[in-house]
């Protein structure tokens, strides 16, 4: 089945492509990402590649979120805090990025907590004191708390 995401599709031929991703091998779904995304997948986990590949499928097919939604998402990632002045996270498949002595170190946020270099940490704090060896809250290291 040609799952190629790019041309105009029905909802059935959608509906076809994201299942058809439930019979792939992890190998198939990170050859997919490769070719989807232009990056390598950092993870092996097949539930996520599965999932973000689906969320491609559809928004290449539909569109993407609207300029508002972008626009929510970019301020409550800017300002890291909701209402209630807690942190507020951002969605499952969200790559953070930080750059520290000249090294991009790249965090994808999961189901589980968070993928760094193979690892899974249930916070970013850990994932601070790795890179930095000092430490540091998780959160202000990745520029989702203010100082």
């Amino acid at each position: 089945m040609n799952l190629n995401p790019l041309n105009q599709a029905s909802d059935v031929n959608v509906a076809a492509r994201v299942a058809a991703l439930e019979t792939m091998t992890v190998k198939e779904l990170k050859a997919l990402w490769l070719e989807w995304f232009s990056q390598v997948a950092d993870t092996t986990s097949r539930e996520y590649l599965i999932s973000r590949l689906a969320y491609r499928v559809q928004e290449l097919a539909y569109g993407g979120l609207s300029t508002e939604t972008k626009k929510k998402l970019k301020d409550a990632t800017k300002t890291g805090k909701s209402k209630n002045n807690k942190i507020t996270m951002p969605p499952i498949g969200t790559q953070l990025i930080r750059e520290y002595q000249g090294v991009e170190h790249y965090v994808t946020v999961i189901k589980e907590g968070f993928q760094y270099q193979g690892q899974i940490f249930k916070s970013l704090s850990p994932i601070a004191k790795q890179i930095t060896g000092t430490k540091w809250s998780g959160p202000l290291f990745f520029g989702l708390k203010g100082k």
